[in-house]
């Protein structure tokens, strides 16, 4: 096999047979392919995109490529959750507490930050001390102890997805709905979940800005999910503004942790408790959506869903000190505020402005194997819709490894639209998909 001959292929719209693509991945985890090569065909796809049999297949072969977690003695449904990637969405911090407090196990394999967009990993990883390389002996000795258990891939645990997740990040050619899938599901499969509620987003902050393509997306997963045995429904959301007020890995860890805790932030509640009811329901402890989510907001309001947060914190090795009193955690070197140039309605936050602007000033990664600062980011003091005065502040810029931060206010500034007149209303949660089609969310309101 030439691996420019696939290549070729792939770039003039030929179909590959799934011995062609197995091949050619099979090559490049072993060495035989090199990034560069792999890059090219990855934009190859996003312009002749990959047909179902071929998506199929490739989450086999990236299924295939490592070992499986074995969670059989584990009692119960087995559920997890994943998000196509948005700025702001640290649901997975508050969902896995909320989902495990009420009764239902969570083997959570999550991700680094991709793109412009956050990674549930890198968050967890800015608690001093929180472990989420996990042996599969330690894996389950949280779940069982805890109810959850968050961690990322190991070494042998579906590898090949983890070198083209890697370099999908860097070649912007995360976009490729046939890789989402492969990667989302093999993931899912090889960390034991049973069943898998998904968060697929649209708009400006999202991997798929445009409507249509996000839902053709989430019915792909869906329908690849439910092929390979995994029950599997998704929710389409809004990400034209970031989700809740913090952007950037210890930021957001505080906003989880404050809204554990009873705070007030009605975006990022409102999607929270809609996820965390259907897993609810998916892990057998509600009879419906809507009985799940109340299930959900009892855990909060209880406090219970707050001390299996500290509880999984704990088991991970992390320092729960600095979460309970959160101004322990050192502060950012520097802080920038960004002012409104006059008064008026804040009619819209360009949430991929602000992704990429948090990732430039540490929040994430501008190469493969780049650190993270977990003190970067961006927190919102407005949001779409509110009304502002002139010179009040929109946001705060933090950072402890970009100098000079003051020379990306006016960056920072262009991602807000001040002008007159309320915006047009628009819902945060747009549907539910199931294998049985697309429904509209209102039904499932409590």
């Amino acid at each position: 096999m030439l691996p420019q001959e696939i290549i070729r292929k792939q770039r003039d719209g030929e179909l590959l047979s799934c011995d062609e693509l197995e091949g050619f991945f099979s090559a490049f985890l072993h060495g035989d392919v090199a990034d560069a090569q792999m890059s090219a065909f990855l934009m190859a796809c996003y312009f002749s995109p990959l047909n179902m049999e071929q998506t199929l297949a490739i989450t086999e072969h990236f299924l295939r490529s490592g070992t499986r977690l074995d969670l059989a003695a584990v009692q119960g449904a087995l559920v997890d959750k994943h998000s196509t990637g948005g700025v702001g969405d640290k649901t997975s911090l508050l969902v896995a507490p909320i989902v495990a407090a009420a009764g239902v196990k969570v083997p959570m394999i999550s991700g680094r930050a991709l793109g412009h967009t956050g990674g549930t990993l890198d968050k967890l990883e800015s608690i001093p001390g929180f472990s989420t390389q996990l042996a599969p002996v330690r894996f389950m000795q949280v779940l069982e102890r805890t109810g959850a258990a968050l961690a990322g891939q190991s070494d042998d645990l579906v590898p090949l997805d983890r070198v083209v997740y890697a370099l999908r990040d860097v070649t912007a050619t995360v976009e490729i709905p046939s890789l989402i899938a492969a990667s989302i599901i093999s993931k899912k499969l090889a960390g034991g979940a049973s069943a898998l509620v998904l968060d697929v987003k649209t708009g400006s902050g999202a991997f798929i800005r445009d409507e249509a393509r996000a839902f053709d997306l989430a019915g792909l997963l869906v329908r690849v999910g439910e092929h390979f045995g995994l029950r599997t429904c998704a929710l389409v959301s809004d990400m034209d503004q970031p989700l809740g007020r913090a952007i950037g890995n210890w930021l957001e860890v505080v906003e989880a942790s404050d809204c554990l805790q009873g705070a007030a932030v009605p975006d990022l509640m409102e999607l929270t408790y809609a996820l965390s009811g259907m897993m609810i329901h998916l892990g057998g402890k509600a009879r419906s959506i809507p009985e799940g989510m109340e299930v959900a907001r009892e855990m909060v309001r209880s406090g219970l869903a707050w001390e299996r947060f500290l509880d999984i914190i704990e088991a991970q090795g992390g320092d729960t000190s600095f979460v309970r009193e959160t101004l322990r955690y050192r502060n950012a070197d520097s802080m920038v505020e960004v002012c409104a140039p006059h008064s008026g309605t804040l009619r819209r936050i360009d949430a991929r402005m602000l992704g990429l602007l948090a990732t430039e000033i540490g929040a994430g990664r501008k190469r493969n194997g780049d650190g993270i600062d977990p003190t970067a980011g961006i927190v919102l003091w407005k949001k779409a819709g509110e009304q502002v005065e002139a010179d009040e502040p929109l946001c705060r810029l933090y950072s402890s490894s970009t100098e000079a931060l003051v020379q990306y206010r006016d960056r920072a500034l262009a991602a807000f639209d001040v002008g007159y007149g309320q915006p047009a209303e628009a819902p945060l949660i747009l549907a539910l998909v199931t294998p049985e089609g697309i429904q509209p969310w209102v039904s499932h309101h409590v």
